[in-house]
């Protein structure tokens, strides 16, 4: 596609131009910050948007080593070409070379780990080097887009050798690999693996500066040991590498690595980093401020990865082998984290790279289906919620980057994702919600689509299908049937009723790596329609300071992706990234300014930890980036930026063709960080927001930094950020209240109307409308029932109908707890282990009791004496969510609830290290029993085993189901 297209309204001319002035701004920029902490990036070289990102393995497995490094780390196992950086899932690690001295070692399974020193360890941008001290051997390395540079100097009249280990990845399973010795200087193959991304594979075709002397194979061909004559200390090798071939890595390293130059390319590299960071040029701040911002800035370009060959072939979603027609194919898109604040970012200063990204992910759509969510290595991972593909698209659409046919042929693409049936969207259309009894992160989810349905109906407008823009907005509106008025806070809910109990502290599997307050701000689609939520603009506001001020405390799960809390904001992890801002929407950009400025200050480093959670593929850093220089896309989709507190004293953004804009902050510094007033093109300028037009033309932006807030900048008509949704209201889901799903003798039911409006139900499982029975009053249930129940009000959209399942229990049966179920996971009650209903095999649906910890340790009592014949007890088992079956079931019967006697143990069969999602009974057949009372005790594991990503922590029993069978 052409980088440039005349629109009818608007005319884009994407260029790319080297700035005037060309600092060298790679001196700022340290690779190892985010190494450290919960980083999770790389050291190792690259260059921006490259394929290749060659750098030191330390470890394969932990979850704070899913880039193969750690700054902690004090060994080193080899040099691999291909990196995640900052993901919260572990891939990659392809093609590891290990340079070694001295004897061939069976003994040591042909791993030659070397112990190393950070003092002897460099890096920098396109560039890594490191001392081996195993080895008294110096590695360095740096790269072009598609291949790697490694040189190695070798002590002395020693013996040299060079490792190709292709079993090694990252926490994934080689399944495949070729070696082949084509001659005395090259070696060819590739490596198969099956991890986060299910089939992925890495071609590499490598080059010696000097002839092989020996080689030996090891591993069924896996590994191979080369040797080389100790006469010349130093050795290059180049190493090219494909998704498509060993072709393709042929070709890749004859187009971009003809020579043995290593200075050369080493430069080239540094300058090509140096063209990208000068497109941002910043004035004042401290060196520190500098560090930080152009590492961040750096971070911001090391994903996506280009996908293609240099010839343009590239492997698809469907597995095939495709062809660019112009713009380059990518890979790594972290949507979920990026189309919050990177790929606005890159809108704004790479808008070439920016139109390749979005073609790539409509490409992918076309080869898959849907849009894309998380995908890696032409992968789709499934990893994360909602569809975050869809703003990314809006953004472009709205920003002007599509041209009318390109805009259609997108629409294709978000239309088919908006309407599939699978990852809870079948529920969300149907309910009008997730239900927490029938998806995991019920409550995030239903929020995400919510706002991806707006950005969808963005696109249907501009693409001409006005039946589904309007469609979509009233599913945009879905937000508000999770929103509970008592408490103001969007919860989930279980069987038309709100899942209780409920704590707005508690990490659960109802919201996404979040809590309850975390996700209170998530509506960016109808800001107003969230402030109306809380009574209004002032409101929102006093919310957001509660945000702000409350305790600082997790309950529940432990999640280790949230971390950098002020009160409970938690800036470590995406679903806050935006909050901060919203006080612009409420006319009080003050505050926006105080706590921007806090965590600019507090939360980014210029240390190895200098990142307070995962980097996640360029998020993190972006948030700093836009920060920095004073505004950040709250909504993308809405064209806007809001205002927040800048920390240089000038930003020039540099679009080439001579056009740049620049952002002065006259006075600023860490006290005076409020803006006073402002300046646009030599005017007054009063809003508390700008917009994207403005910032990618030639302008100046004046602000007067002020220590005092100017609480009148920003306020009043026209100067307030709004988003809103402006078609009728849909009224939300009544409330089906009850004490639970599952009863004895009767169950009182309440239904709750939304809005004051008029209730329609009925108790047959039809669906109900307007000629159904109108509640009034609460009533009484004494058998099976289904209750539906939906709210119509003159003006508004009818509700979709709430819908609750009630089921009477036989028997008198009654269960006593020995050991508490933990608040996070209760299925219901006391009775959820007789209730006669099943739990799924998905553990974050509520049907399941959880026990943490401790051992299960339960007495049924059966009401009456019985002969029983066979017992049984249902568990769950998904070890990479801490769930593990008993090590084993023990059962006892007493007649009086007093003395027990064991009926025997039943063992654990299935290996704790199974990694797929199980359910197990464990069963007792026993002859001639005759009891009351059935004690059932679940022995737990305690604590996650050595093995484990998450080893020490504690492991977790998740029980249903009961049955006791008895004899007539």
């Amino acid at each position: 596609m052409s980088i440039k297209k005349i629109i009818p309204f608007l005319l884009i001319t994407f260029t790319f131009i080297i700035p005037q002035t060309n600092e060298n701004l790679c001196r700022y920029v340290d690779p190892f910050i985010g190494t450290g902490g919960h980083g999770h990036t790389y050291p190792g070289a690259t260059v921006p948007f490259g394929m290749v990102q060659l750098s030191p393995d330390a470890k394969t497995s932990g979850w704070d080593w899913c880039s193969g490094y750690h700054y902690s780390d004090s060994t080193i196992s080899g040099f691999s070409h291909t990196h995640l950086s900052g993901t919260g899932a572990a891939d990659y690690g392809d093609i590891l070379f290990m340079p070694f001295t001295g004897e061939i070692n069976k003994d040591s399974n042909y791993e030659y780990r070397s112990a190393f020193s950070h003092k002897n360890e460099s890096a920098s941008p396109g560039y890594y080097s490191v001392f081996l001290d195993n080895f008294k051997t110096k590695a360095e390395f740096t790269v072009t887009e598609r291949t790697g540079l490694h040189k190695y100097t070798f002590p002395s009249s020693t013996d040299q050798h060079v490792l190709i280990d292709l079993i090694h990845g990252i926490s994934d399973k080689c399944i495949g690999t070729e070696l082949n010795i084509i001659d005395d200087y090259t070696v060819e193959g590739f490596r198969r693996s099956r991890g986060w991304a299910k089939d992925h594979t890495v071609y590499f075709y490598a080059v010696f500066s000097k002839p092989i002397s020996s080689h030996i194979k090891y591993f069924n061909g896996c590994k191979l040991i080369l040797s080389f004559d100790s006469k010349n200390e130093t050795l290059i090798v180049k190493v090219g590498i494909s998704h498509t071939s060993i072709e393709g890595a042929r070709g890749n390293l004859q187009k971009e690595l003809s020579g043995w130059d290593f200075a050369l390319v080493k430069k080239n590299a540094e300058t090509a980093w140096n063209k990208y960071l000068n497109i941002i040029q910043v004035e004042g701040g401290t060196d520190k401020q500098k560090r930080i911002f152009y590492a961040s800035l750096y971070h911001t370009m090391v994903v996506p990865n280009v996908l293609n060959d240099a010839d343009g072939s590239y492997i698809g979603m469907d597995r095939k082998i495709h062809k660019t027609t112009g713009e380059d194919m990518y890979t790594v898109f972290s949507l979920w984290d990026t189309f919050r604040a990177a790929n606005p970012l890159y809108s704004i200063i790479l808008p070439d790279k920016y139109k390749a990204f979005v073609s790539s992910l409509i490409q992918k759509s076309k080869e898959a289906g849907t849009l894309p969510v998380w995908e890696l290595a032409s992968n789709e991972t499934w990893c994360m919620i909602g569809s975050p593909a869809i703003p990314v698209i809006a953004d472009a659409v709205m920003k002007g980057f599509l041209a009318q046919k390109e805009i259609k042929d997108a629409w294709e693409s978000v239309k088919k994702t908006v309407m599939e049936d699978t990852r809870g969207m079948n529920y969300y259309k149907e309910y009008g919600f997730i239900p927490a009894d029938k998806d995991d992160e019920s409550v995030s989810q239903t929020l995400e689509y919510s706002y991806a349905d707006w950005c969808a109906s963005l696109i249907a407008k501009q693409a001409g299908d006005t039946s589904s823009y309007i469609s979509l907005l009233q599913r945009a509106q879905y937000y508000k049937n999770v929103y509970d008025s008592s408490t103001k806070f969007f919860r989930a809910r279980s069987n038309g009723n709100w899942k209780s109990p409920f704590d707005p502290f508690s990490v659960s599997g109802d919201y996404t790596e979040a809590n309850a307050w975390q996700y209170a701000f998530f509506v960016p689609q109808d800001i107003k329609g969230l402030a109306n939520l809380f009574g209004g603009k002032k409101e929102l506001a006093d919310r957001l300071d509660s945000l702000f001020n409350a305790a600082t405390v997790l309950n529940g799960l432990d999640q280790p992706d949230i971390t950098g809390l002020i009160g409970q904001y938690v800036h470590g992890n995406e679903p806050s990234h935006h909050i901060a801002y919203l006080y612009n929407y409420c006319g009080q950009q003050w505050k926006t300014a105080e706590k921007v400025s806090y965590i600019l200050d507090k939360f980014y480093d210029d240390q190895p930890d200098g990142l307070i959670g995962n980097e996640d593929c360029g998020q993190m850093s972006a948030w700093y980036v836009l920060s920095a220089m004073g505004f950040y896309p709250v909504v993308p989709g809405s064209n806007e930026y809001a205002f927040g507190s800048p920390i240089f004293n000038k930003v020039t953004i540099n679009y080439g063709n001579r056009k740049k804009f620049t952002i002065d902050a006259d006075n600023v510094n860490s006290k005076n960080f409020y803006i006073k007033s402002a300046m646009l093109n030599n005017k007054p300028y009063n809003k508390s927001f700008i917009a994207h037009s403005t910032i990618t033309n030639n302008g100046e932006l004046k602000l007067t930094m002020s220590d005092s807030p100017n609480k009148e900048w920003g306020t009043g008509a026209n100067n307030i950020p709004v988003t809103e949704i402006n078609i009728k209201n849909i009224i939300p889901v009544p409330v089906i209240n009850s004490s639970g799903k599952s009863f004895s003798d009767s169950m009182l039911v309440e239904i709750i109307p939304t809005l004051e409006s008029t209730v329609y139900f009925t108790l047959d499982g039809s669906t109900p409308d307007k000629t159904s029975s109108v509640y009034s009053n609460p009533f009484y249930i004494k058998n099976n029932t289904t209750v539906k129940a939906l709210s119509c009000k003159e003006g508004y959209y009818d509700s979709k109908p709430a819908v609750a399942e009630y089921y009477k229990t036989i028997g008198g049966k009654k269960v006593t707890y020995l050991t508490k179920y933990s608040d996070l996971y209760t299925a219901g009650g006391d009775n959820a282990l007789i209730d006669g209903i099943r739990g799924p095999a998905s553990h974050h649906t509520g049907a399941w009791q959880g026990f943490s910890y401790n051992d299960l340790d339960v007495v049924v009592d059966l009401g009456s004496i019985q002969n029983i014949h066979e017992l049984s007890i249902g568990f769950l088992q998904n070890v990479t969510a801490w769930i593990f079956f008993p090590d084993q079931v023990e059962y006892f019967s007493s007649p009086d609830g007093v003395t027990f006697v064991s009926l025997g143990i039943v063992e654990n069969k299935i290996s704790h290290e199974n990694r797929e999602v199980l359910i197990q009974d464990f069963t007792k057949q026993v002859e001639n029993v005759s009891t009351r009372y059935i004690r059932i005790k679940a022995k737990n594991i305690g604590l996650l085993p050595a093995w484990h990503v998450s080893a020490g922590e504690k492991a977790w029993i998740f029980a249903d189901e009961i049955n006791v069978l008895s004899h007539p």
